[in-house]
């Protein structure tokens, strides 16, 4: 039993905890905990502290604590829970919920927490079930909505998402988390101009938020503020170094940024590899996987991408030209939403793992217990990848590929693949982890997916003058993009330019930068997203395609030569800063790859003047297309079987335990 001076201490402290003065409250329950270890109240009370600081593992610990010395308490069950949903612990979430549920019922906050991180977990039906209840029982609770949004956002109704998190933001004006989740709506809505405010202001009422820090990076990077997104990104592994998918966003943006140096970006990927990876090769035992050089492969993909995304669909032809007598197909999918090129994936594989609800230990496990050979990475270190499984090698072979082209610096992936055009081979290359092997011919294989649309006649011949064009994403028009651009419609004056960029401030700011060079803003046409019929339609518009650096068009580029529209670019040194130079070399014209700044712009400048050569690309381009290697499925697919079965044979004589 407590004495008196341990009582007067929690009834002292709990005045300070409801009066508002946690600081002296904690300092309180610590010396409450020093008399008394055992002490429910202080071990409950000091861990809301400890949350509500969001010191997420200390307030867990002093919970789980309280929670074992009261098993009949629903309010420490309860709060256990929705700490366990900030670490996201989501499985240990549902447990400590329920059994707070199961003392209480019709406990709203509990309901509400429950539906959160069955969301998490994917688990949906359940979810909505126990977020409607949470509703019922208390409809002007901010909280449920915001959890409400955050359901509708998984299953991607994201106009009833931001409808619920615009009622969280009326109900509580502050409620940081609802004005981040409203800013992440938005901006899957494609609203980057509204999101802002609402990222800047949850930033601003929580300095020290990683997460939305991160939020913010990826905002700015949209809106064409690399630098700004970096800092944002840099601000938030300070607060939260281990948060390894906050680096990984650092080191796409930098691809974005400066992806012509080299140093930059193997620096940072050095860092991840330290960082992440390092600590978990320990923890990495033999593999048992059976030595046969020539015996049936089991092969495991792994992306978030097996949907309507554009990794999918430059996917799709290789597994449609798989040799399942050679290789047996698992893909480890994390598409919480499939769609109809799910299904296609689902019916080309020999085997389907959602791996949604599995964490990064879980899904090197079911690899393992898979006896994958060879595992492949098809994201690096863009959205949702699963890097941290890879770094605990579970299968002996590994590899990455298609996210984009270059490394993901981990010394557990083999190798990456890409071509002769995106990183030359080099005399003398070293022997080291994550090395390139490249494929005979092209790093990609281009399908329409669409159903016919005619190339049209030159629109420089009736328009009497001609149409640059550049439909790829805003995050790649950089500062060096744009004096390319304006260097161009100086050297032709009588042409125009068109670009699919979003409303808001990228418009304002290419036209700032036009206007500084005195180029008029008629002379510049901005376009919206479109479905995908439409926006090939709009290559109807363009007579010639000028590329963006230092990160090329990749299928947007492809897309353009299918449509007839030739793109002319600038080589750099790096894999994503060359991916114009190896789909040029691979259809046969690189004269329209530039070398120096000043060539592109004589090269355009020199075709712009030539309308019958324009005229005579545009007629063969398709057919060009057709016949390269670029769209040669058969031939793709062997190159990268061929690649595979060249490291698993590597492997084999390997000393065992390699």
């Amino acid at each position: 039993m407590a004495g008196p001076a341990t009582t007067q201490a929690l009834r002292s402290a709990i005045q300070h905890h409801q009066a508002g003065r946690l600081p002296q409250a904690a300092t309180l329950y610590r010396s409450v905990l020093a008399r008394d270890p055992a002490c429910v109240d202080a071990l409950h009370y000091l861990g809301l502290i400890e949350f509500q600081f969001a010191r997420y593992p200390e307030a867990a610990e002093l919970l789980r604590r309280a929670a074992a010395r009261a098993p009949r308490d629903p309010a420490v069950h309860g709060n256990l829970g929705a700490v366990y949903s900030a670490l996201h612990r989501f499985d240990d979430s549902v447990v400590s919920l329920r059994h707070a549920l199961a003392l209480r019922p019709q406990d709203p906050v509990a309901l509400s927490n429950l539906g959160k991180s069955l969301t998490a977990l994917g688990q949906l039906p359940e979810a909505l079930s126990a977020l409607q209840q949470a509703t019922a029982l208390r409809p002007s609770d901010a909280n449920t909505h915001n959890n409400l949004g955050n359901f509708f956002k998984v299953r991607r109704q994201f106009a009833e998402a931001a409808a619920s998190f615009r009622q969280a933001i009326t109900l509580q004006p502050d409620f940081v988390e609802a004005l981040n989740n409203m800013g992440t709506v938005l901006v899957l809505q494609g609203r980057n101009d509204e999101a802002l405010p609402n990222l800047e202001r949850a930033c601003a009422l929580r300095p020290d938020d990683a997460d939305i820090r991160n939020n913010l990076g990826s905002l700015l990077a949209l809106r064409g503020q690399l630098a700004d997104g970096m800092a944002s990104f840099r601000r938030a592994l300070e607060l939260q170094p281990r948060r390894a998918d906050i680096h990984s966003n650092l080191i796409l943006l930098l691809q974005y940024h400066a992806g012509d140096n080299e140093a930059v970006l193997a620096t940072e990927r050095q860092q991840w590899q330290r960082q992440h990876a390092l600590p978990l090769a320990a923890q990495i035992p033999p593999h048992g996987n059976e030595r046969s050089p020539d015996r049936r492969l089991r092969l495991g993909y792994v992306s978030a991408d097996f949907r309507d995304h554009v990794v999918g669909y430059n996917l799709l032809p290789l597994f449609a030209q798989h040799r399942h007598d050679q290789f047996e197909i698992f893909c480890y999918a994390q598409v919480p939403q499939p769609d109809s090129l799910t299904e296609k994936f689902r019916a080309l594989a020999d085997h389907w793992r959602d791996i949604a609800p599995l964490n990064d230990a879980q899904l090197a496990e079911q690899v393992r217990q898979d006896g994958i050979d060879v595992l492949v990475d098809l994201a690096l270190h863009s959205a949702k990848n699963r890097l941290l499984a890879f770094a605990r090698k579970p299968a002996p072979v590994q590899v990455s590929f298609a996210g984009y082209p270059a490394g993901t610096g981990l010394e557990t992936i083999d190798c990456h693949l890409t071509d002769p055009y995106l990183e030359p081979a080099l005399p003398d290359e070293p022997s080291r982890p994550d090395a390139p092997f490249r494929l005979p011919h092209t790093f990609w294989c281009y399908v329409p997916q669409t159903v016919d649309q005619p190339v049209n006649p030159l629109p420089a011949l009736t328009n009497g003058f001609v149409t640059f064009g550049c439909l790829n994403n805003f995050c790649k028009v950089t500062d060096a993009t744009l004096r390319h651009w304006t260097q161009v419609l100086l050297a032709v004056p009588q042409s125009r330019l068109l670009l699919l960029i979003p409303e808001g401030r990228p418009r304002q700011q290419i036209l700032e930068a036009m206007t500084r060079a005195t180029i008029a803003p008629e002379r510049i046409t901005f376009v919206d997203r479109q479905p995908r019929e439409k926006y090939l339609a709009l290559y109807h518009r363009i007579d010639l395609g000028l590329d963006t650096f230092p990160y090329n068009g990749h299928t947007t580029s492809l897309d353009s030569y299918w449509m007839g529209v030739p793109v002319v670019t600038l080589v750099g040194p790096t894999g994503v800063s060359r991916a114009g130079w190896s789909q040029l070399s691979n259809l046969g014209l690189t004269e329209l790859a530039a070398h120096h700044e000043t060539d592109f712009v004589r090269i355009v400048a020199t075709l712009a003047q030539d309308t019958s050569r324009l005229s005579a690309l545009r007629a063969g381009l398709r057919e060009r297309m057709q016949r390269s290697p670029l769209m040669d499925a058969p031939r793709f697919c062997q190159g990268i079987e061929s690649a595979y079965r060249t490291l698993w044979q590597r492997w084999c004589i390997q000393p065992t335990g390699r």
